[in-house]
């Protein structure tokens, strides 16, 4: 198991009401409202839900690490690179498990250099390295 050397930052956000409740951050910077999609068997709703959430997070630490890979090897894309996570929610034999799927634009930047950026942001990224072994996370260069 992977544990930092140190802490350098602590988000803490407090959840009410689970799925159809809300949730926010102890210095007041993060505050919405969430919904259980009709897909889940709710009622849908204005609110977002934790699967977006996990997918906003992941997406803007992995953008992080591309970034940070790309200038690192010298690689400079044309347009700023972006990545779309896509997060999904299905039964297992006791409980749910997730699956997860980034899709990488590095505009400008021949497809094996990307996918050398993406698999060395894979290696670095927090959210990676938290569901390595857990979720299987695919990598999609567009």
């Amino acid at each position: 198991m992977l544990q930092p050397d140190k802490i350098l930052y602590e988000a803490e956000v407090t959840a009410t009401g689970g799925r159809d409740g809300k949730a926010a951050s102890d210095d007041g910077l993060l505050s919405v409202s969430l919904s259980l999609p009709k897909s889940l068997g709710g009622p849908g709703g204005p609110g977002t839900n934790p699967e977006q959430l996990f997918a906003a997070g992941y997406a803007a630490c992995f953008l992080g690490a591309v970034k940070l890979v790309a200038r690192t090897r010298k690689i400079t894309p044309s347009e700023e690179p972006t990545v779309t996570a896509k997060v999904g929610m299905g039964p297992v034999a006791v409980g749910y498990a997730l699956t997860v799927e980034l899709k990488v634009q590095l505009p400008g930047v021949a497809k094996s250099a990307a996918e050398e950026v993406v698999a060395g942001a894979h290696e670095r990224c927090p959210y990676s390295n938290a569901t390595r072994g857990n979720i299987d996370v695919k990598l999609t260069v567009l």
